[in-house]
């Protein structure tokens, strides 16, 4: 469901496994990564993307590999200056679309999935948001933005450049390009140059010219003769509230509104017989849908047989899709995240056999007979499967070989109560020589979302060098904090109301448990996170003095300053269930800067310049709070950024910052960042 791009950004932090190299922070930053695997519609083959860093450009280089018939996979694509992701299998798997940069935009390309060159099949100046092929192969579907440029540039010539707030926004349309699989040879011949019809085929055609939707998402139906599309008001992104669900005929050329709650309504899939559809919703609820379950139900396109299904599966589901096998989904498990099938007609579920211990996305061929995925276990990177209903699974990457030799950590699944009595749990992770008898430093990161999960895994993934810190002599624990994924509807509703209060309680409470079990050294505590990771510990410098160091990421500072700045304002609606004006109480209560004045942690602040989730005012607002009382504190913004660090240059200072930072508070240590690395 699309309320997942809208929560503040869930940094999962990864982990453990074993060996004798210490990796460097470089190494860590360049390890390859392989995701997004999508199955042929005959089951034969899979295409996926390996993302890996480049140093040179400072940036991250994502190429498609190809794997035939269940083979050692091969690469497809080799575009390093612009990338190639997003593929798309046709109908008859002989052929692979995919978003490619290789000039000034973005665009589509087409490429045998026997290999060869990649043909460039659309030419647009337009933002493409989405695609798909038609059922027959003939055409490719897209969602294209409204062209702007023309309007805006007649304006700025006269009045200069300005911006009226939610009112200007460019909505995608439905657009239809054909494809002829027979004109794409290696050369291009110059009487089809000038073709005029043949220059006409190349132009995509609008669809429902009249509709002044925002059009979010489309499916055709098995037989092509019917569109879903999800559409809603405009493309601000408060506006998923107000999405919903037509169907479109492509022959009548007519649409009728099929699925209108006054919540979010999201199309899924539709069934293999074309007469329904799969769709999530919150019905009516506007108030409480971004830590609530995501009801999933079945519509006939006559508007009938609207039922719920999966009500025995007490978390988000999703992604999901509708085979003839039955209907395939992905739910957190606490720290698994499992595959199951739900029955259409019964609308029960089970769950299914399979290797890793958390899936992150799959795919199906169009019988459902045969999965790909991609996920990790305990102690491996991802890795990319083929899978039959059975569960019989064969791993077709070998991530995990990188490293191979290194030094990680052991990890474990631990429990303790919080404050209030409830039950958290948490992922500790220790050095491969942990001594039980000893104590040790301990560095808490806190996850984002709040509906983000920590989980066991080999390596860190984001800015804070604890593989790093566990070969120092450290241990670590990742709290899964009372609103987080994975312990059902009600453990994610705990911190409404209670934000900041409850988490901090999970968390010291964390602390505490380790500290009577005598392996946490209480003089040498660090907190540390991202997000709402960071707003946690942004809370736990202002409220708390069990932490000897702390480093806020991206951290909320002041609810009320934040809630007139940030981009998601529902989200502090919902979970403190008022305004500012209507109940400053709660907002003051569940601020950091509330309680400044008690505030004695030497704090580090990171955050990125333009970052509009978390705006920087709530940065330069606890730096010069912490300055004003005396505390040590550090704030440092990286330039061109918004909520997250997404460049490999970047992500190396931060870890340096942060390893500096803590060397001095926690190892007592004076640490210069070498101005060459590796």
């Amino acid at each position: 469901m699309r309320k997942f791009l809208l929560l503040l950004f869930a940094v999962v932090i990864y982990l453990p496994s074993s060996a004798q190299h210490d990796p460097s922070f470089e190494e860590l930053i360049s390890l390859k990564a392989v995701r997004m695997p999508v199955i042929s519609p005959d089951g034969e083959h899979i295409v996926f993307e390996v993302r890996a860093a480049d140093w040179k450009d400072n940036s991250y280089d994502s190429e498609l590999w190809i794997s035939k018939n269940g083979g050692t996979p091969i690469p497809l694509t080799n575009n390093p200056k612009g990338s190639s992701s997003g593929p798309r299998w046709s109908p008859g798997s002989d052929w692979i679309l995919f978003s490619s940069k290789r000039g000034e935009r973005s665009q589509l390309h087409v490429i045998r999935s026997a290999g060869g060159e990649a043909f460039q099949v659309t030419d647009l100046k337009q933002n493409i948001r989405g695609y798909e092929w038609s059922p027959d192969g003939l055409s490719i579907g897209l969602l294209l933005s409204e062209d702007l440029d023309e309007v805006q540039k007649t304006r700025k010539d006269k009045y200069g450049a300005f911006v009226i707030e939610d009112q200007e926004f460019s909505n995608a349309k439905l657009w239809t390009l054909s494809f002829f699989p027979d004109r794409l040879t290696d050369v291009v011949l110059p009487a089809q140059l000038e073709d005029s019809s043949y220059k006409e085929s190349q132009k995509p055609k609008i669809m429902i010219d009249s509709f002044a939707r925002h059009i979010t998402d489309f499916k055709w139906s098995p037989d092509g003769k019917k569109i879903a599309i999800e559409h809603r008001t405009d493309p601000l992104i408060n506006s998923f509230f107000k999405s919903d669900i037509s169907i479109y005929d492509v022959d009548q050329e007519k649409l009728v509104l099929l699925v209108n709650n006054a919540s979010y309504d999201g199309f899924i899939d539709w069934s293999p017989d074309g007469n329904s559809i799969l769709y999530s919703t919150h019905l009516d609820d506007t108030v409480s849908n971004y830590y609530k379950n995501n009801l999933i139900f079945r519509i006939d396109l006559d508007g009938t047989d609207d039922i719920q299904l999966a009500t025995d599966i007490d978390e988000d589901i999703g992604p999901l899709r509708w085979t003839k096998s039955g209907i395939f989904g992905l739910a957190w498990q606490k720290t698994n995240r499992n595959l199951l099938r739900v029955n259409p007609v019964t609308g029960l579920s089970e769950l299914l056999p399979h290797t890793p211990n958390r899936i992150y996305n799959f795919t199906t061929s169009v019988s459902g007979e045969h999965l790909a995925y991609y996920g990790n276990s305990d102690n491996s990177l991802t890795e990319i499967f083929l899978s039959d209903l059975a569960g019989n699974s064969r791993q077709l990457t070998s991530s995990t070989d990188q490293i191979g030799g290194w030094s990680v950590a052991q990890s474990e699944v631990i429990r303790w109560n919080s404050e209030d009595g409830t039950q958290i749990e948490g992922v500790l992770l220790k050095p491969k020589d942990f001594d039980p008898s000893r104590t040790y430093p301990l560095m808490v990161a806190t996850h984002g979302g709040p509906t983000g999960i920590s989980t066991p895994g080999p390596v860190q993934g984001y800015v804070y060098p604890l593989v790093q810190w566990l070969n120092k002599g450290a241990i670590a624990l990742l709290p899964n904090y009372r609103g987080s994924a994975g312990y059902g509807e009600e453990f994610r509703s705990l911190n409404v109301r209670n934000l900041g209060v409850g988490d901090a309680w999970d968390v010291e409470s964390g602390v505490q448990h380790l500290i009577d079990q005598g392996i946490a050294d209480p003089e040498k505590v660090a907190a540390m996170g991202w997000s709402q990771g960071g707003y946690i510990s942004a809370f736990l410098s202002t409220n708390s003095k069990l932490f000897s160091a702390i480093s806020v990421g991206a951290g909320i500072s002041n609810w009320m300053t934040y809630y007139v700045n940030t981009d998601i304002h529902p989200f502090t609606r919902q979970y403190l269930k008022a305004t500012p004006w209507s109940d400053k109480e709660i907002y003051e209560r569940t601020s950091p800067m509330t309680n400044i004045k008690n505030s004695s942690t030497p704090t580090l602040i990171q955050h990125g310049e333009f970052d509009k989730r978390v705006p920087t005012a709530n940065a330069y607002e606890l730096f010069q709070g912490l300055q004003d009382v005396g505390v040590d504190t550090k704030l440092i913004i990286y330039k061109g950024f918004g909520h997250g660090i997404t460049k490999p240059k970047e992500r190396l200072a931060a870890m340096w910052h942060n390893w500096q930072w803590f060397g001095k508070y926690i190892w007592d240590e004076e640490i210069e960042i070498p101005e060459k690395t590796e």
